[in-house]
């Protein structure tokens, strides 16, 4: 495929190496990269289950990092979840996130971070397109090299936040 009469095509116009991390998420680029584990789930309304997963953060030299996420079945590797988004961290601190679900959930979360200590501390500011959910909290934390978190949630049936998801990852 030819661009615009100048003879390159679009795929040598492409850079041929990674770009440089924007000071933004400077801070944050421990977690870039591809991170596996397992996690377990439970909440009021539903049986406990485990679960494998993959997180995987990005960037493209922009303030901001991209993520996803896809969880599956243990026993028979069986899809469960996915979603994706993009993380902007502020220079004060401060963080906003953006998810988007598989199955049409939408979460807007804002909250901080600390780089030295490497947590990161979600809260929902908008949940859109839950007919149950009311809010969600997300936990990032980084222990003896592994990436941990914690998801709580509320919903209609249960009004009270309580943990949802947790798990355990290491990078690949």
């Amino acid at each position: 495929m030819e661009e615009g009469g100048g003879g390159k095509s679009i795929a040598a116009a492409k850079p041929a190496t990674s770009p440089l991390i924007h000071p933004v998420i400077e801070p944050l680029a421990y977690l870039l990269g591809k991170w596996t584990g397992e996690g377990e789930g439970d909440f009021p309304t539903i049986n406990s289950f485990r679960y494998g997963e993959e997180l995987t953060f990005t960037h493209s030299g922009k303030p901001a990092i991209a993520y996803t996420q896809k969880t599956w079945k243990l026993n028979s590797g069986e899809p469960m979840h996915a979603e994706s988004g993009y993380w902007r961290p502020k220079p004060d601190g401060s963080i906003e996130v953006v998810i988007s679900h598989i199955n049409g959930l939408v979460e807007v979360q804002k909250g901080t971070y600390d780089a030295n200590d490497k947590v990161i501390n979600l809260k929902s500011s908008l949940v859109g397109n839950a007919s149950k959910v009311n809010a969600i909290t997300r936990d990032f934390k980084m222990i003896n090299g592994n990436l941990t978190y914690v998801v709580q949630m509320s919903t209609n049936h249960t009004p009270n936040i309580q943990q949802h998801l947790k798990a355990v990852l290491s990078k690949l």
